[in-house]
């Protein structure tokens, strides 16, 4: 291997593996067997995960091993609990995810295969996601007796409206790859086996930015989005005056002026 590449030091649950290629973080899903079903073990993994990136990480992808990126919730989980104890489960996976959603680098996912239940939860909080051909999205919730819980009543219906979260639901309709893309689900659509190495390619690319600019894209953006207009644009405004005011941005804006940093191009 060239680079510094291979296993991070981080003590994980078998559900998860977690590797290094340079500054960008690769965790894995690694219940294959079981389709990438989340399971509590898992859950925790992936929070613990977030909680202890090494400062040197730029972002980070997540993947799952096998056919399918996750095949959703484990339900043997969920048989045995009264409602307490679903609510303060869900709670979990609300900070798990929220972790996630809020982590200090950009999030990518990569997808293929079935992307189902909280398995589309956890993908929808992520900051990018690219898919390949195979990939389908489906929410069975309501022929499983269930309802979301993961945060997905929350990000799915911002990222695909709750008329079409409706259907998902209630009809078991699920969607294709194409479709995901079309409706802005995910943000690059590539061809098969192609999904990781884009993933990476893309880490890479939003892990150079200045990293006060990437904090401000990640924890700004999404609340600012979610105000009222006088609140949002006065926020804007703050957050603005202190990313543009840190030396990294001063430095590249003068790189820029001086016709030291690539320009933006015309897509081809």
């Amino acid at each position: 291997m060239s680079g510094n590449w291979g296993r991070l030091q981080m003590t994980l649950p078998d559900a998860l593996r977690a590797e290094r290629r340079d500054e960008i973080a690769v965790l894995w899903l690694t219940r294959a067997e079981k389709r990438n079903a989340i399971n509590t073990d898992m859950l925790r993994g992936i929070k613990l995960f977030f909680g202890n990136l090494a400062d040197d990480i730029k972002a980070v992808v997540i993947a799952g091993e096998g056919d399918n990126f996750s095949a959703g919730l484990d339900l043997s989980e969920l048989t045995e609990k009264d409602a307490a104890e679903g609510a303060f489960h869900s709670r979990e996976w609300h900070d798990a995810f929220h972790d996630v959603q809020y982590a200090r680098v950009p999030v990518i996912s990569v997808l293929h295969g079935a992307v189902i239940g909280a398995g589309l939860e956890l993908a929808s909080a992520t900051h990018l996601r690219v898919a390949e051909p195979t990939t389908f999205y489906g929410l069975p919730e309501g022929q499983r007796g269930i309802f979301l819980g993961g945060g997905g009543a929350m990000r799915l219906t911002r990222l695909l409206g709750v008329a079409r979260v409706t259907d998902l639901m209630m009809t078991g309709r699920t969607l294709n790859a194409q479709e995901g893309y079309q409706f802005g689900f995910s943000q690059y659509l590539v061809g098969a086996g192609e999904g990781l190495a884009k993933g990476i390619e893309i880490a890479r690319r939003a892990g150079s930015n200045a990293p006060l600019s990437n904090f401000a894209i990640i924890h700004a953006l999404p609340r600012i989005a979610e105000m009222g207009p006088d609140q949002g644009l006065f926020l804007e405004s703050m957050v603005t005056g202190v990313v543009q005011s840190s030396k990294d941005a001063k430095e590249r804006l003068v790189a820029f002026l001086e016709k030291r940093a690539n320009k933006v191009e015309r897509p081809r």
